[in-house]
């Protein structure tokens, strides 16, 4: 066990060493299952707004970017054992993450968790809602009267709904409103929404202080020229909340 973490804090410590060094590139993580935040294209590369961002970020910093497909459930526990650099894949900004790992400011300010049904009828206050593990969505469900089912992908929080195994999904509304309007009347949003985390933010290791720091400095600038909201109208609309 103490072979596992001293290895650990050595890689972390060598990726830190790199950066100082004037090595830059940086790998970012992401899932690349979460349209329109992250998603696989039809050319089999990494798409979506936090590609456009992410590419943004790394030139603004002077940093190359090599992007890493991960799945959601242990998109942490990679970060921390440097398989790579960055998570960059639609995380809210949690308290409870953060005290494993660090958050740069946002770049997708707060906005609200939603439920999606089969019909406008269906028990999302104690029926079963789907969510995906490990979300700050999963924890809402868990502490509710509803009786909570997780899957590791968000695709099959929403199939879970389509085929009954759930009476509802709870999730981001940016990434359930393209599917109920996609879905011809075969899913509708009930219940209310309901604000959760604190924005979305890159993770990084709570080591890398220096990284954070230029990310940080890009996300600035990108607010303050406008071209982070240009980007979040791009893929969310004009109605999502900007800076």
């Amino acid at each position: 066990m103490k072979t596992i973490l001293f290895s650990t804090v050595a890689v972390a410590m060598a990726a830190s060493l790199a950066l100082a060094d004037g090595h830059s590139v940086v790998r970012m993580g992401t899932e690349g299952a979460y349209p329109p935040y992250n998603f696989i294209n039809d050319a089999g590369e990494i798409d979506g707004f936090e590609r456009e961002v992410g590419d943004e970020l790394c030139k603004r910093a002077e940093l190359t970017c090599e992007w890493v497909k991960n799945d959601w459930d242990s998109i942490i526990p990679n970060l921390v054992s440097s398989n790579y650099d960055t998570i960059i894949a639609g995380m809210s900004i949690t308290d409870e993450r953060d005290e494993v790992i660090d958050f740069t400011q946002d770049y997708f300010p707060p906005t609200a968790s939603a439920y999606v049904g089969a019909a406008e009828a269906a028990d999302w206050e104690k029926g079963v809602v789907a969510a995906q593990t490990a979300t700050i969505q999963a924890g809402h469900i868990a502490s509710s009267g509803a009786t909570l089912v997780e899957f590791a992908t968000p695709e099959e929080t929403v199939a879970a709904v389509r085929n009954g195994e759930a009476d509802a999904v709870f999730a981001d509304a940016d990434y359930l409103a393209p599917l109920v309007e996609a879905s011809g009347g075969g899913l509708v949003f009930i219940g209310p929404d309901v604000p959760l985390g604190g924005g979305v933010g890159m993770g990084l290791r709570e080591s890398d202080s220096e990284l954070k720091e230029k990310f940080d400095a890009a996300i600035t600038s990108m607010k303050k020229d406008g071209s982070l909201n240009t980007l979040l109208v791009k893929w969310f609309g004009e109605a999502t909340a900007q800076y």
